[in-house]
């Protein structure tokens, strides 16, 4: 049971609305940060905070107060600064249990390599019990469209992740929340959530979807 209103997305800075969440209070995180690349799509959008780690990674120590002893965390993470996001997860008291990849059917250009893959890391605090059904580590990418934000991930990416590592009514946390992804796909999948989001703009975005997800929900519960 947590004590704070779940099922919202919050409009504020990660760290410092994470400091407000209690200790051991988060079932799963499922979080995509700022890479801090300084990424810029094809339509010239820009990520808030994407060249400051100062913005981003002390936000992952207060994601290690907040998950529960025998929990997971999933972080989406490019490999350009995974050397500081490594030390901040493992500072925070998280360790690596594995990684994911999922395949593109396209190629994102980068200097050296034509990019055909993302990727998370799975992290746990403690450790949990080993899941009934884990998701395989190398995976189909589905494509968002990028309707809502550019770095945008599908809600059918994320089910899965929840199934596997969360149970029903367990509260689901993405402290870098973009359009609510994380949040729709916790709600279809029956978990509370908790999303925080630096951008007004994106905010408004994730409580529409999450909203929608509701009315979808209570039309189905009615039929």
């Amino acid at each position: 049971m947590t004590n704070f209103t779940t099922n919202r997305i919050i409009h504020g800075d990660a760290t410092a609305e994470l400091a407000k969440l209690p200790d051991n209070s988060i079932d799963l995180i499922i979080t995509d940060p700022p890479y801090l690349v300084g990424y810029r799509d094809r339509d010239g959008r820009s990520i808030a905070n994407d060249r400051n780690p100062d913005a981003v990674l002390p936000a992952i120590e207060h994601m290690g107060r907040v998950l529960r002893d025998g929990s997971y965390m999933i972080l989406f993470c490019g490999w350009v600064a995974i050397d500081q996001f490594s030390k901040a997860w493992t500072d925070a008291g998280l360790r690596t249990v594995g990684q994911i990849f999922w395949q593109k059917s396209y190629a994102s250009r980068t200097w050296h390599t034509e990019c055909r893959h993302e990727s998370a890391w799975l992290l746990s605090k403690g450790r949990p019990t080993k899941p009934e059904a884990p998701v395989s580590d190398v995976r189909e990418w589905v494509y968002s469209g990028n309707r809502f934000h550019p770095t945008e991930k599908a809600v059918d990416i994320l089910t899965p992740l929840i199934r596997a590592y969360s149970k029903q009514g367990d509260t689901v946390l993405d402290p870098f929340s973009g359009s609510g992804s994380t949040s729709v796909a916790a709600a279809l999948m029956g978990r509370n959530s908790v999303g925080i989001e630096l951008e007004e703009r994106y905010c408004t975005y994730a409580r529409n979807r999450l909203a929608g997800v509701s009315r979808y929900r209570d039309r189905k519960a009615a039929a």
